[in-house]
């Protein structure tokens, strides 16, 4: 019996992934099994935190050493596209100044990552917001 569960489980995981990789693509798939930057930290310099209309909820945390990005990093309850998010708006934000980070929209996530399903495009809305939030969190 554990061998048939197990087997059933392989091949459901296979399947999963398969699908993901052909609706996401390899960027996106790479990113979801492995999100980078995801932790939350430890006495930011700056915080955002946004819950979007899906329900899903991101924080972003920056630490800034000579006017630059020094450290990022995100957190979400959400879904595995805000996950993909959430990841490359924090590692767009590394070595980044206030100035080219107020330039990171929706728009350059999914260019970055190399689009998302139409249904799933808000959650670049929701990064780059949230990232919005933590910046002029460290502004004001």
């Amino acid at each position: 019996m554990s061998d048939e569960l197990d087997s059933f489980l392989k091949e459901l995981q296979d399947q999963i992934y398969d699908e993901t990789l052909r609706d996401y693509g390899r960027k996106a798939f790479d990113r979801w099994i492995d999100p980078s930057h995801m932790h939350p930290m430890e006495n930011p310099d700056a915080h955002g935190r946004i819950t979007g209309s899906c329900g899903d909820t991101m924080e972003i945390f920056l630490r800034f050493k000579d006017g630059r990005v020094s450290e990022a990093s995100f957190t979400t309850d959400g879904c595995g596209p805000s996950m993909i998010c959430g990841s490359l708006a924090a590692e767009l934000a590394l070595g980044k100044e206030p100035e080219e980070i107020e330039r990171i929209t929706a728009e350059t996530i999914l260019e970055t990552i190399g689009g998302l399903p139409e249904e799933d495009q808000h959650c670049a809305s929701l990064a780059a917001n949230t990232l919005q939030v933590a910046l002029h969190d460290y502004l004001d």
